[in-house]
């Protein structure tokens, strides 16, 4: 990202309650599970989870499949720091590496998967197009993308649970989520097979699974 990069909860000084906060309000374990059965790994797969965090969905798609290669990266070295000691604790081989979502450090078309989870939401609608473009030319041809975010809500309790994240990541990155652009953007990205594949409802809004894969 070439802009102000954004903390994990929006504030440095918040990190360190970064995975505490998303087991017990987001529905974390169901979510994530549900991401890595659907993204379906198989041995042999490069794997980038992309905006990794602290590595808890890393670590998982790891475990569920030990043959694949799986990278984490992401822009903020406190999250780096931590999720470094969790993959160490867990026992995995996974490589974490620092970098921007809109210039990724990879060759082209070296990827099998990309998996992402509640990064979109915290960047501008250009900086999530180059992002996109970006995921499309590292994956190979019939790879695909497995996004977890936030999405267009329901009913009105859930758009206005949303204005909790609205207003702690800024209102400028949230609107493309709540509004239901991600499918839109993906597509003008060039992806194909695109589709929402599961709404699930947390305390702090609609949180929606996506896939695309680059079309042979």
């Amino acid at each position: 990202m070439a802009e102000r990069f954004i903390p994990a909860l929006g504030h440095a000084w918040l990190t360190r309650f970064y995975d505490p906060v998303l087991r017990w309000t987001m529905r974390e374990a169901t979510f994530k599970s549900r991401l890595v059965a659907q993204a379906d790994v198989r041995p042999g797969h490069r794997v980038l989870d992309l905006g990794c965090g602290t590595a808890t969905l890393t670590i998982l798609v790891k475990r569920s499949q030990p043959d694949a290669e799986v990278v984490g990266l992401d822009g903020d070295p406190e999250v780096l720091r931590r999720a470094a000691a969790k993959i160490a604790a867990a026992g995995v081989d996974i490589a974490l590496s620092r970098g921007w979502s809109d210039r990724l450090p990879h060759e082209d078309g070296c990827f099998d998967r990309v998996v992402t989870s509640l990064l979109l939401h915290h960047l501008s609608s250009e900086a999530k197009r180059r992002t996109l473009a970006e995921v499309h030319r590292v994956l190979r041809p019939g790879g695909q993308i497995h996004i977890a975010d936030w999405g267009q809500a329901q009913d009105v309790v859930m758009r206005g649970a949303f204005l909790a994240i609205q207003f702690l990541d800024g209102f400028a990155t949230t609107t493309d989520n709540v509004r239901g652009r991600l499918p839109a953007m993906l597509r003008d990205a060039g992806f194909a097979e695109v589709r929402e594949t599961a709404r699930l409802r947390t305390i702090f809004g609609t949180l929606s699974l996506y896939r695309g894969e680059r079309p042979r």
